[in-house]
């Protein structure tokens, strides 16, 4: 019988993957642009992703309906901390 490890570290959180992610597959210039189209403030975008801030459920709503992201591929790029 063989045993398998499981990582059950939690996950890197990476949010300027989901930044970057949004910037790129929607033409947007900067995180200036994103935090208009978002209608947050820029000092948000900012916090996210010098990790002092993470993507929470209303932001992760506003990405859905904007951009049509789904909650899988926001849970790829940014997982929710555990």
């Amino acid at each position: 019988m063989s045993t398998t490890l499981l990582n059950t570290s939690p996950r890197q959180l990476e949010p300027n993957a989901l930044i970057d992610y949004l910037l790129t597959e929607n033409n947007i210039a900067n995180d200036a642009a994103l935090s208009r189209a978002l209608e947050v403030a820029p000092p948000v975008i900012s916090k996210i992703r010098n990790n002092r801030l993470y993507v929470g459920a209303t932001l992760r709503l506003r990405i859905m309906r904007k951009f049509g992201m789904s909650l899988e591929k926001l849970d790829e790029l940014a997982p929710e901390p555990a």
